[in-house]
Formats: structure tokens, C-alpha cells, sequence
């Protein structure tokens, strides 16, 4: 098997880059680097870790994605899908399994890319990811209530009903201005858009500057300075945390063994597929919004397992692609990974001059930015649309929310694929067909058409033949003209078949016979077995076989 050739898709925009690009990626990177910051602390909080991993997480991980990856403005870093997860695998394993399990999991990334097999997401269902995407949201509004209605509660579990009840037991600790700082940031997030379209009508030029920053950052803003200002009676991310650092990350060497990898292989391969799934859709849907070059998924997942081998060294988080920054990115005239770059630089700056500043930022403002996270997150349309499709396809995408709500990814995940896969072999099976051919034979002679797929799920079709052919049937020829594929389970029922046949007198003929089940039927010595003269190309010529002496 050849081995993908790693290439970053950087070095391609380099050959023709020039200052007028740069001045476009500059200014894309640093709208998605002011976007990036709240999200990166929420996403952090949310998972249950510290706000500066989101953020290291986003600088380090952004910054390899970016340099190394196969889009040119794909824009990597800690997700909101990953919320659950993470949270999940920190409660149950603790933080340091989480950075070996992340280790792993890009180690496993990195070997998807290099061996060429990134084509192998896009077999995951629609539905599945629609259900798992739908049930993630799900979680994590869920999980952003305790901060929204300001309890006092212990940390969360991550069982679903255990939450609840845990916040409904605590419920008598509602904090009134927390609520009030997370209603009206959200408030403001869903209002902001419309704002901007109106920002022309502002002549003052501050509030002009002010009107197209990004939703977010108003409100982090915003909600900080009312906090420090106010001294209002909130937790923030300075009485929870302490706040941020001001310098750069410190290496950190988790412990890797053995017995640690075979513990942690659910989680490393939940981290992995979700990695995956996430950071090639968000791809795909950054070649559907720009104007680049379409992306290298291979070239992706390599640097997406390179990005997740070494963030976990400075306490970062799993890294994947995020479709709402990368799409911001876009729209604001990213051409290339310099974007990526920059954006990744500008956190950096924000991390190593303003961190202090996060010392007042209240944590219900950052639950208002993840519920409308979750909301925009959820393709909540689709309940919507299930009316309009087939029962295997509801229960696949409902099953697969709720599993994923009840229990977990991995768990929706498994269950969801082998329900499309037994769904797909039924379908499969409901296509294959065994009819009488309208064609005029020769007495004694029964010739059947076949249509479809003879595989494993379609067999039975086949076996039922011998039984109803009528008396005094001497030979029965298969016309196999649009019989499209068979495997070895329908080659040893074409076997059992023949056998039966011969014990009743019955000679077996096949004709009209595709390239695939033509190659498949010689290499597996079915055609040595019943004669080559058995196998005419023609029905014609079958039929005229057919009422040769040794045709039985």
C-alpha cells in the first residue's frame, strides 16, 4: 500500500503568496483569534479543565493545523463537539489519562492520514452524525446550567439524569445576577447579527468600530466590565480558577505505558473518530463556502494527529476543526494558512498582555456563549424533517441522539452503525430479485433472471429456488445480465445449488454473466466445478446448450 506523501498545503500558497494576501490573512486571522478567545476559555471550563488549556490548546493546536494541515483555511482548536467527551474521560479517568488518551488518539490520526485512509469518514451516515451532532448539544446546554443559574453544586457527574438531579437538588442556590448576566448575554448574542446589519447607520466612528466586532467579544466585554466595575456577586473565572497565567505554556511528559493504552482504548478511539468526523466536515463545508482549492483530507488528518500528539505536552486539550470559526474565516477573506497562523499568533498576544484581565470575566457570560453554541450547533430542523423519511432513517438518527444523551458517543456510535449497517443489508436484501424470464424455451428447460446483489443478506432468495420448479424441469439457466456483484456466501449458494439440483436431476446453466461475478466464480473454482461449457455468454446460446444430450 503506498503511504500518503505528507505535504502541507502551506507550502502550495507560499509559491504565489504576496502582500496583498498576507494583508487579507492578517485580518481574517485576527477577527478568528478575537472570536477564538472567549469560545477556547468556555470550551476549557466546560470540559471540565482549566480556561488557559482551551487557550493553549487553540494557540498550539491552531498553529500546527494551520502550518501543517491539507486546507488552506481550516481553523483547528478545542470544539464544542469535544465538550462532552472530554468532560466524560476527565471524570472517569482523571486529566492525566485524558493527555495520554489525546496522545494516542493523534498517534491513531496521524496513521489514518498516512496509510490513505481519510475517504473512510465520509462512510459514516448522515444520520448518525446528525443524531450524535443533535444529542452533543443536547449535553452541552445541559451541562452550562449550573453556571447559567449561578447553583452551588459539586462538579457535575457525567451521567445525563444524575445532572439533573444534581442541579434540581440544588436548585434553592439560584443566584439571580449570574441568571441575569447569562440571559442577557445570550440575549445579545442572538441580537447582535442584526445589529451589525444596521452599522452603517451609525455615524459615530467608535460605534461604527465597535458595531462589526464579533458577537463573543461583546459580550465577554461587556459582561466583564459590568463585573469589575459593579463588584457584582457572581463567580468568575478568578474565584473559580484564579485566573490565567501570563506565560507561555510549560512541558509537561504524561507518564505512557502499556497498561494505560489498553485501559484508555474506548476513550483514544471516541477522540479519534470524532476527530476525524469533525475536522473533515468542517473541511468539506470550507470548500463549499471559499473559493480555494479543495482540501487534502489525508494531508488533514495527518496534521490533525500531529496537533493532538503534542498540545496534550503543554496541558492542551483534543484538537479538531471548528466550522463556525472556519467559516468566519472565510467570509472575512481568508486565502491560505497564514490565516490560521496569525490567528493562533494573536491569542498567543492576547494570553501573554491581557491575561489578568480574565480574572473578572464571569462564568454565566461564558454559559450564555455556549448555549448558543449548542443551539447553533444542534440541526434541530431535522426532528423537523423526519416525517418526510423512512423508518430505518428515524430510528437510526433518533436512536443515535439519544443514546448519545442517555449514555455516550461511543456507545451512539457503535449501536448507530450496526443498525445502518443491518438496515443497509435489508435494503440490499429487498433488492436482490429471482424472477421467471419472459422468454420462449425449449421443453424441460426454466430459465430465472437474477437483479441486484447476491451477497450474504440475499442468499435465502436463491435457496428457495429448487422447490418450485415445476415437474419435468431437466435444466434451469440463470440469466445473470443484471446481476451486478456477488460474494462468497452467494457463490456457495450458486454451490448448494448446483449440488441440490443434481440430486433431482437437474442441470444448471448460467449465462450473460457481468465482469465481477464472471471473475469471482472462476477464482473460486465454482466455474471448474459445474463446466465452463456451462457458462455461455448469451441466452440464446444457453437455451441452445440446454437441449444438448448433456445438458442435465
Amino acid at each position: 500500500m503506498q503511504l500518503h506523501r505528507f505535504r502541507p498545503r502551506l507550502l502550495d500558497a507560499l509559491k504565489t503568496y504576496d502582500r496583498g494576501r498576507f494583508a487579507a490573512d492578517a485580518g481574517a486571522g485576527l477577527t478568528v483569534g478575537v472570536i477564538a478567545l472567549p469560545l477556547a476559555m468556555a470550551f476549557a471550563i466546560a470540559s471540565g479543565v482549566k480556561p488557559e488549556q482551551g487557550l493553549f490548546t487553540a494557540i498550539i493546536g491552531g498553529f500546527l493545523v494551520s502550518a501543517l494541515g491539507g486546507s488552506s483555511v481550516q481553523i483547528a482548536g478545542p470544539a464544542g463537539a469535544f465538550i462532552v467527551i472530554v468532560y466524560g474521560i476527565v471524570e472517569r479517568y482523571g486529566l492525566a489519562n485524558l493527555l495520554i488518551a489525546t496522545v494516542l488518539a493523534g498517534a491513531m490520526l496521524f496513521a489514518l492520514g498516512l496509510f490513505r485512509l481519510g475517504g473512510l469518514v465520509r462512510y459514516v451516515p448522515i444520520t448518525i452524525v446528525i443524531g450524535f451532532t443533535n444529542g452533543i448539544a443536547v449535553l452541552v446546554a445541559l451541562s452550562q446550567l449550573k453556571d447559567l443559574f449561578g447553583l452551588v453544586t459539586p462538579k457535575l457527574p457525567a451521567d445525563f439524569f444524575t445532572q439533573i438531579g444534581v442541579l434540581l437538588e440544588h436548585a434553592d442556590s439560584f443566584n439571580p445576577m449570574a441568571f441575569a448576566i447569562g440571559l442577557l448575554s445570550l440575549a445579545l448574542l442572538f441580537a447582535w447579527p442584526r445589529l451589525q446589519k444596521h452599522h452603517t447607520v451609525v455615524e459615530h466612528t467608535t460605534l461604527r468600530s465597535a458595531s462589526r466586532m464579533p458577537a463573543p467579544m461583546v459580550v465577554l466585554v461587556l459582561a466583564t466590565t459590568a463585573t469589575a466595575l459593579l463588584h457584582l456577586p457572581v463567580e468568575t473565572i478568578g474565584s473559580r480558577f484564579g485566573g490565567i497565567p501570563q506565560a507561555l505554556p510549560a512541558f509537561v511528559w504524561p507518564e505512557l505505558s502499556w497498561r494505560s493504552a489498553k485501559e484508555l482504548f474506548i476513550p483514544t478511539l471516541t477522540i479519534a473518530m470524532l476527530g476525524a468526523v469533525e475536522s473533515l466536515l468542517c473541511a468539506r463545508v470550507a470548500d463549499n463556502v471559499g473559493t480555494v482549492p479543495k482540501h487534502d483530507p489525508n494531508q488533514e488528518l495527518m496534521a490533525q494527529g500531529i496537533a493532538n500528539v503534542v498540545t496534550p505536552f503543554f496541558g492542551g486539550i483534543p484538537t479538531t476543526g471548528t466550522i463556525a470559526r472556519t467559516v468566519t474565516n472565510v467570509r472575512a477573506g481568508a486565502t491560505s494558512p497564514v490565516a490560521g497562523i496569525v490567528h493562533a499568533v494573536t491569542l498567543l498576544v492576547v494570553v501573554l498582555v491581557a491575561a489578568p484581565l480574565a480574572e473578572h470575566v464571569p462564568l454565566a457570560a461564558l454559559a450564555g456563549i455556549l448555549l448558543f453554541v449548542a443551539w447553533n450547533m444542534g440541526e434541530w430542523h431535522e426532528f423537523a424533517r423526519l416525517r418526510h423519511f423512512s423508518l430505518p432513517y428515524r430510528i437510526i438518527l433518533v436512536g443515535t441522539f439519544l443514546l448519545t444523551v442517555v449514555f455516550d458517543l461511543s456507545v451512539a456510535v457503535q449501536v448507530g452503525l450496526v443498525m445502518a449497517c443491518a438496515f443497509f443489508i435489508y435494503r440490499m436484501s429487498t433488492l436482490f430479485r429471482i424472477e421467471p424470464a419472459p422468454a420462449e424455451t425449449p421443453p424441460g428447460v426454466v430459465v430465472e433472471r437474477l437483479y441486484g446483489a447476491l451477497f450474504f443478506g440475499a442468499v435465502a432468495k436463491l435457496e428457495a429456488v429448487p422447490a418450485r420448479l415445476p415437474a419435468g424441469t431437466r435444466v434451469l439457466v440463470l440469466e445473470a445480465q443484471r446481476l451486478i456483484s456477488i460474494d462468497a456466501s452467494g457463490v456457495d449458494a450458486l454451490t448448494q445449488l448446483y449440488r441440490t439440483l443434481q440430486r433431482q436431476g437437474v442441470g444448471l446453466q448460467l449465462c450473460e454473466l457481468n465482469e465481477q461475478p464472471r471473475s469471482l466464480l472462476q477464482r473460486s473454482g465454482f466455474s471448474a466445478l459445474i463446466g465452463e461449457e456451462r457458462i455461455a455468454p448469451t441466452l440464446a446460446e444457453a437455451l441452445a446448450r440446454s437441449v444438448a444430450p448433456t445438458a442435465a
